[in-house]
């Protein structure tokens, strides 16, 4: 079974979404559901996704979770609570369902690690939408809390090329060395491929997953392009690799 690990859906009639503001982004400011997604994923094979969330409010994740229970095709929710709020842990507790499988954050800081220790204790994982000059601090943050998993999003968001590319690699690693670490094969349309074979080499496949990240990736590629793309970078694999990255990673990691 395919699972795409990644993706988002909005409804700008339901809520805003300010990251969307500016030319660059003029081509996906409009609604994106479900039914948009399907006939895409479904003619890529994929039958199982992970929904992601898009903002730092409290009432997205409750509507991404009725989706779930509404929809087959979403098969675990990673949603957003406040991990530095010292009721953290109650408010887990009050958005706990069968669907969720994790929450996102932006910054892997100590102010945010008795909220990690709650991810934690709750069976959660935590999805890090971080860039390179964070990876270290994440690595530290791993160590700290070795009983919880954390998903590197969009692998870190290696830059393109050059210096900055190895330096990116380098903590990459590090970061990879805890053992309690996962990379989503994801944003990487344009990047060095590379990247890719840094990120296969240094989690191993049975700690990557693939993630179109639609609809974000329709500002470079096509659904169909981005498979296209991630089959290419995993060339490489074996059957039972390949297997991992595409579904078996995504769906023992997210429980889908």
């Amino acid at each position: 079974m395919i699972i795409d690990a990644h993706h988002h859906v909005w409804d700008l009639t339901v809520r805003d979404q300010p990251w969307l503001a500016g030319p660059d982004r003029a081509a996906i400011r409009r609604n994106f559901g479900l039914d948009d997604l399907r006939p895409v994923a479904e003619a890529a094979g994929v039958r199982r996704t992970v929904l992601v969330q898009t903002v730092t409010e409290p009432e997205e994740t409750p509507e991404m979770l009725a989706l779930a229970a509404a929809d087959p095709l979403v098969g675990a929710v990673v949603g957003w609570t406040d991990l530095t709020s010292p009721a953290v842990a109650d408010e887990l507790t009050r958005i706990a369902d069968r669907y969720l499988a994790g929450v996102r954050w932006f910054s892997p800081g100590l102010d945010v690690l008795p909220g990690l220790r709650a991810l934690a204790d709750a069976d959660l994982r935590l999805d890090l939408l971080i860039r390179p000059h964070q990876l270290p601090a994440a690595a530290e943050a791993a160590a700290a809390v070795p009983d919880l998993t954390m998903v590197l999003d969009h692998a870190g968001v290696p830059p393109e090329n050059g210096a900055d590319l190895e330096r990116w690699a380098t903590s990459l690693r590090v970061f990879a060395a805890q053992p309690n670490t996962v990379c989503k094969l994801s944003g990487l349309v344009g990047v060095a491929p590379s990247a890719a074979d840094t990120v296969l080499e240094a989690f191993g496949p049975d700690r990557v997953m693939f993630g179109s990240d639609w609809p974000v990736c329709l500002l470079a590629a096509s659904y169909a392009r981005v498979m296209e793309l991630a089959r290419t970078l995993t060339a490489g694999l074996s059957e039972a690799e390949r297997a991992a990255v595409f579904g078996g990673t995504a769906a023992r990691v997210y429980r889908v």
